[in-house]
């Protein structure tokens, strides 16, 4: 990014709100990108850090991209945003993973038609490879990492895997989209609000494999708590129909926009960051791709989404929940794969990564 671009970006910056509060840097790479034009704003106007929460904000894309960014660079001035203290756009890992203590990891090798699983991996590989390198040398230690890039579970292990300073529990792929894709689905079959249902679960992959489960979930109506089987009070639209809608809802955006999903991705990941930085309320849980510690019989060390409840920054995998048969397939199903996209990721890493 030239030094021009960079002066106006920090000529337009709007000064910090309470003088109390120190800024916070948060980068968010494929900054360029559609999932970053609205993530970007949400995360300056605080909704993300909290409304008193001054931030500096470092846009990463790649060289191609930066005519681009530096129009995204001038609406985030326009947007005259008070929280937003300083805008760095760079092409520079090393410069924009910099100090930072939150990371949106969004871009990433998109799959083209034609191309192999493997041949996706292998790609993104090189991407995380480097964004962990850059993130083990110029991050803070306790840096949260949201990758958000498909395939977002085994870019999260790849990552973590080249970021041996920062602990790995502070690396998580997205499966907030999941869960609020359910959660929406539960609510219209209910004719409720989003706000009257939680604890919806998405397990194991960000793919076409992962679990969407109601079994857990609550719903309030009428003013009385119940659980969102009795209250749908219908399997086979829960195994069946209710499953199948989330899995595939992504294509079908695609089918209908003739784009990926990109409002409901950055609102997402809003919502996971959020949660991860501010905590969960009291008996309510969501789902996040993290470690596994082989939990539910998941397999151990690769990057399944679990529900957790979030604490001073730590997440924490809920247990004793009480799976159906039914649920469990599913889980084994959604777990074979994370662990096939683990070995097809490993076999292209350099000779050298030992600790995955």
């Amino acid at each position: 990014m030239d030094e021009k671009c960079i002066a106006r970006a920090k000529k337009s910056a709007r000064k910090k709100g309470p003088e109390s509060a120190e800024p916070i840097r948060v980068v968010v790479t494929g900054a360029a990108g559609q999932i970053a034009y609205s993530l970007l704003y949400m995360i300056a106007r605080g909704e993300v850090f909290g409304k008193d929460q001054p931030i500096i904000l470092h846009l990463l894309d790649i060289p191609p991209m930066v005519g681009v960014l530096e129009g995204v660079v001038m609406e985030l001035a326009d947007c005259a945003l008070p929280l937003l203290v300083e805008v760095k756009p760079t092409t520079d890992p090393a410069e924009g993973f910099k100090d930072v203590s939150a990371a949106f990891l969004v871009g990433a090798m998109p799959r083209k038609e034609g191309m192999e699983r493997k041949d996706l991996l292998s790609a993104n590989v090189k991407i995380f490879r480097t964004q962990g390198q850059a993130l083990d040398k110029f991050a803070k230690k306790d840096v949260k990492v949201l990758v958000v890039g498909n395939p977002a579970n085994t870019n999260a292990l790849v990552c973590s895997s080249y970021a041996p300073s920062i602990p790995r529990e502070n690396f998580s792929a997205m499966t907030r989209l999941d869960q609020n894709r359910a959660t929406s689905q539960i609510a219209a079959k209910l004719g409720v609000p989003i706000s009257a249902v939680n604890n919806i679960i998405i397990w194991g992959n960000h793919s076409s494999t992962q679990y969407p489960d109601a079994g857990q979930g609550k719903v309030t109506v009428g003013g009385a708590v119940k659980s969102v089987v009795e209250a749908v009070n219908d399997t086979s639209y829960l195994q069946g129909s209710f499953v199948e809608t989330v899995q595939k809802r992504g294509a079908a955006v695609i089918a209908a926009r003739k784009m990926s999903s990109a409002m409901s991705a950055a609102k997402a990941a809003c919502d996971h960051m959020h949660d991860w930085w501010n905590g969960t309320a009291p008996g309510q849980f969501v789902s996040m791709g993290v470690f596994s510690d082989g939990s539910y019989d998941s397999p151990k060390d690769v990057i399944f989404s679990f529900p957790v409840e979030i604490k001073n920054k730590q997440w924490k995998i809920v247990s004793g929940l009480t799976l159906s048969d039914f649920a469990k397939t599913k889980l084994s199903v959604t777990g074979k794969e994370l662990q096939e996209e683990k070995n097809e990721a490993l076999s292209v890493l350099d000779s050298n990564v030992s600790n995955l």
